[in-house]
């Protein structure tokens, strides 16, 4: 398994992907057999739940059989609903206008604070305007304000709406506002890994996919995609350098998205449809 794809991150793209449409709580043991092919054995399977339980993302349940399993809290659905926008509608983002703007101020006695809001709001695909100044793409709003909220950070900020007026031209502002260039790398590295494997399905066009093989692409496919909305968090076209690589990436995963999700669900659910 490569370093990028841990087991909680995997844990959470699956759930992502089909674990919250399931009827209720997802067996561990069917966590163990749906992150097997991804090559999670089921010692990390279980320690990587224990952990996404303590953080408050899963809570534990019981099966309509009475297996133990564990469902999604309504903060992670929250959160992947948050995602989805970002992960699936990546090249529709930008189209909004203008920018949101987050100011900070936290008392000294909290200070320990002032990293956690630098951590999320980075984490949020926020550039550095100025110092205690963070800027990101209006369309951002909506899940700032939520991330804000559940992380009881709000009172400390304040979010702002408006356009850049000046002085610099505005694509020279976002080079400074981001690194461009550590992003397109990320784009790259995306491209390098997963589209190949594109072009191998495409190869094979007019043949079913097998299911388990469907699934694992598109799972770790899905698991290396849905960091770069966070890190490139939907510029403008028009501000981006003309090789901008953020396009064809977007591109390669929607094309696999469209290809192997579906595919991929007949792995999760074996007995649906027949």
């Amino acid at each position: 398994m490569s370093e990028q794809h841990t087991p909680r991150s995997l844990i959470v793209t699956f759930y992502g992907a089909y674990g919250r449409a399931a009827p209720g709580p997802v067996p561990v043991a069917e966590l163990v057999r749906l992150l097997a092919p991804v090559g999670v054995d089921a010692p990390s399977v279980r320690s990587s739940v224990s952990r996404l339980k303590r953080r408050g993302l899963l809570v534990p349940a019981r099966t309509a059989a009475g297996a133990a399993g564990y469902a999604l809290s309504p903060d992670a659905r929250q959160l992947l609903e948050d995602g989805d926008r970002r992960i699936y509608g990546t090249a529709a983002a930008g189209r909004e206008g203008g920018w949101v703007l987050a100011v900070f101020s936290v008392p000294e006695a909290e200070r320990h604070k002032r990293h956690v809001l630098r951590s999320r709001l980075a984490g949020l695909g926020f550039g550095t305007a100025a110092p205690g100044v963070w800027i990101a793409p209006a369309h951002l709003y909506e899940e700032t304000r939520h991330t804000l909220e559940r992380l009881q950070l709000a009172g400390y900020v304040d979010l702002f709406r408006g356009e850049h007026l000046g002085y610099a031209p505005t694509a020279e502002a976002v080079s400074r506002w981001w690194d461009l260039a550590a992003l397109a790398k990320q784009h790259e590295a995306f491209l390098d890994r997963h589209e190949p494997v594109l072009r191998s399905w495409e190869a094979r066009e007019g043949t079913a996919p097998e299911p388990e093989e469907a699934y694992r692409d598109y799972l770790l496919a899905l698991d290396s995609w849905r960091q770069l909305p966070y890190a490139d968090p939907g510029l403008p076209a028009e501000l981006l350098p003309a090789d901008w690589p953020g396009a064809r990436s977007a591109a390669v995963f929607t094309a696999l998205d469209d290809r192997l999700r579906e595919a991929g669900a007949r792995f999760v659910t074996p007995d649906a449809g027949s």
